[in-house]
């Protein structure tokens, strides 16, 4: 069987993409219901609208109190949520398999009929706020988003998702739902469905939930291509706190080119393996004891901590990896261990033993990514959002048929100087 030959796919009239797989290991319905819109797709005085946005969408619909859409599922003993990224905003609900009408009717809700009250706009821009200042005083938070902003001149990735202040104390009630109904239509969206569900009922379930709501003209699409960098960006920030952090920042291709598993191959060798789910893999601490940066700088008691970043992403965006520099370390020589450790990467590619290691560890993150219902719906949706599904089923492949030589390549491309931004946060 092909990979991904479980997995049913229809269009509506209306053009929402529907996704269907049986997994009849346990009585629950993951529902996600993903939209290609992020914060790539906000113009200037618009940062931070798909965020808030997501956030009103919970806020009640024409026919659901803002109590009883979220408290629906709950009477399931289901869960709820929702993420907004650069590419992308989702939500999900996972409930027993009774639920799957309601949840059908939320969404369909949530695609068409939201209110966007006045005031709740206005309640709802003082919370994100509070959320955009609590993520200033965290140095690891402001270094990525200084970091992305150094790197990136003329693509809208350059932009955090949670928006700049300025725009956002600036937006209106009409702002957001007319962003709301450009973006919120079944062309632009993807229903997914996995769990204890005969696949041609689901499908009728769905049909009969969405299948009134019209079609819209598609939404604007991005037109920006970040030039080559020429040459290395720095920047240093210096607030109040008590640890050092150092960013290193490298262009690096989207999830759809050639070159994207070897250098997630790379990645998971200078790093460990992270996988490949924004909803479950970068929680906690990857495998990396034996991984080059955490050898180079935690056990020469350099740093505390070391990670790499390396997301699935629609445009071509960036591999960065943070180090949380030791008490008492100088600020020099860690940064010198670490660009040391990356340019002997660039310059001599991996080991035969590395390479096996991280396309061992690979393999596993990506089985856990499948261990239930939520987690496999994230993966279709996720992927038929950003790329392609074959994209995700062709990945356990495309990794497996990396080489060293494929790994050497990637890294002399990627890992130069003149591609690089270099951020530190010091405390002041």
């Amino acid at each position: 069987m092909r990979p991904g030959a479980e997995v049913r796919s229809e269009t509506l009239a209306n053009g929402l993409r529907l996704l269907v797989q049986e997994v009849r290991t346990v009585p629950l319905v993951s529902v996600w219901c993903w939209y290609r819109v992020g914060s790539k797709d906000e113009g200037p005085g618009l940062t931070g609208a798909s965020h808030w946005v997501e956030h009103m969408n919970f806020k009640g619909t024409k026919r659901i109190s803002r109590d009883d859409i979220k408290g629906s599922i709950e009477r399931y003993g289901g869960f709820w949520n929702g993420y907004t990224w650069i590419d992308q905003t989702t939500y999900v609900q996972t409930a027993t398999r009774d639920a799957l009408d309601q949840m059908l009717f939320v969404e369909s809700e949530r695609m068409h009929h939201c209110l966007y009250e006045p005031a709740d706009c206005d309640s709802e821009r003082t919370v994100i706020i509070s959320e955009l200042q609590g993520g200033e005083n965290d140095p690891d938070t402001l270094l990525d988003i200084e970091l992305t902003a150094t790197a990136f001149k003329a693509h809208p990735y350059r932009h955090p998702t949670i928006g700049w202040q300025s725009d956002l104390e600036a937006m209106t009630r009409d702002d957001l739902y007319g962003f709301y109904r450009r973006y919120y239509v079944p062309n632009n969206a993807t229903l997914v469905v996995v769990g204890d569900v005969d696949a041609g009922d689901a499908m009728r379930r769905a049909e009969a939930a969405f299948g009134a709501i019209p079609a819209a003209e598609a939404p604007p699409r991005l037109r920006a291509t970040e030039p080559p960098q020429l040459g290395e960006r720095r920047l240093t920030i210096r607030k109040q706190g008590t640890t050092a952090y150092l960013k290193v920042g490298y262009h690096a291709p989207a999830v759809g080119h050639d070159d994207f598993a070897p250098l997630l191959v790379l990645d998971a060798a200078l790093t460990g393996a992270k996988g490949l789910s924004l909803w479950s893999s970068f929680r906690g601490t990857p495998p990396q004891r034996r991984s080059r940066l955490y050898r180079a700088l935690v056990e020469r008691q350099l740093a505390s901590a070391v990670g790499g970043m390396y997301a699935p992403t629609a445009h071509p965006f960036l591999f960065t990896v943070s180090v949380t520099a030791a008490a008492g370390a100088a600020r020099e020589e860690v940064e010198a261990a670490t660009l040391a450790a990356l340019d002997a990467a660039r310059d001599e590619g991996i080991t035969a033993a590395e390479l096996a290691r991280a396309k061992r560890q690979l393999r596993a993150r990506m089985v856990f990514e499948g261990d239930s219902v939520t987690n496999i719906a994230h993966q279709l949706g996720f992927f038929a959002t950003v790329s392609e599904l074959d994209t995700w089923f062709d990945m356990p492949a495309r990794i497996e048929a990396v080489t060293a030589d494929d790994v050497a390549r990637v890294a002399a491309g990627c890992l130069g100087a003149g591609n690089r931004t270099v951020g530190w946060f010091l405390p002041a």
